[in-house]
């Protein structure tokens, strides 16, 4: 799959050779399928493999219905509607591995590149969205209207993409705990005072913000072989415990997914009231 084949991102290059990676469905807030994480495995492979990009930013695509910053989505987290699969041709279709449900192929793959990126987290960061920023990015920038919030106990579900990797490692057990378990809306100011982000920014200096940063980690402003190589002795030794967290994840996913209190959970979300959970 070639990045003019996306229909769920858009992966743009410019001429300094950054790359710029947007989560394009905003009609769902940019809500992530197993199509946009296939699509998300094959940018990071074409990244990775292209010798005149040197750098990425991942952002969300901005709701062409709305004007008020304050409702934009980075990512509100993972899409199960099969709508998604529609029109996908059989090869493609092929390619999608539903046992995924963690996303294990997708996530190594970002965390195996050795190329710069920063997210640039633009408004709503929802479960994956936000694990995948954990494992993909090297600096998360938010806007001031940008919150967190790791959802997967509110949905009777396991957590995904490493979260129960990365957290722990930024945060340390307790507190890991009490996010996975109380989810809690995160604001920008908290996420940087958990460790989870480095900055908060004024909304419409994000991008432009971040594009500042990725420059000073490239020629002719940054030294492109050191940076990459702290990257690879950073994430290389983690590898191993990284690919067994997401096969624990996985297996835990398929338990809780065909329980009572998941159809539960995602029936509480569709009708927006509190979840009434059985144990079952």
């Amino acid at each position: 799959m070639e990045p003019q084949d996306f229909r769920d991102i858009i992966y743009s290059k410019d001429e300094t050779g950054v790359v710029t990676l947007t989560f394009n469905t905003p009609a769902r807030k940019n809500a992530l399928s197993a199509v946009t994480f296939l699509e998300l495995f094959y940018a990071a492979e074409h990244f990775q493999a292209d010798d005149s990009a040197h750098a990425m930013i991942l952002t969300g695509a901005k709701d062409p219905k709305s004007d008020d910053p304050s409702k934009e989505a980075f990512s509100s987290g993972g899409y199960f509607n099969p709508d998604a699969f529609e029109g996908l041709p059989p090869e493609v279709l092929a390619d999608i591995d539903m046992s995924d449900v963690a996303q294990k192929r997708a996530t190594l793959k970002f965390y195996a590149c050795d190329k710069p990126i920063i997210a640039a987290i633009n408004g709503l960061a929802i479960g994956g969205a936000v694990t995948l920023c954990l494992a993909a990015a090297d600096q998360i920038y938010l806007s001031e209207h940008a919150w967190l919030q790791l959802p997967f106990a509110k949905l009777g579900l396991a957590a995904e993409l490493g979260s129960t990797f990365f957290l722990p490692r930024l945060l340390g057990f307790q507190r890991a705990k009490e996010l996975l378990f109380f989810p809690e809306r995160i604001s920008a100011s908290e996420a940087v005072e958990l460790g989870i982000a480095n900055k908060v920014v004024p909304h419409g200096e994000l991008l432009s913000y971040a594009h500042e940063k990725v420059l000073q980690l490239i020629p002719p402003q940054g030294p492109a072989l050191s940076i990459r190589a702290m990257k690879r002795c950073l994430h290389e030794p983690h590898m191993d415990a990284l690919s067994e967290a997401l096969d624990l994840e996985n297996a835990a996913l398929a338990k809780t997914m065909a329980t009572e209190d998941f159809a539960e959970g995602m029936m509480a979300r569709i009708e927006r009231r509190a979840p009434v959970f059985k144990g079952k």
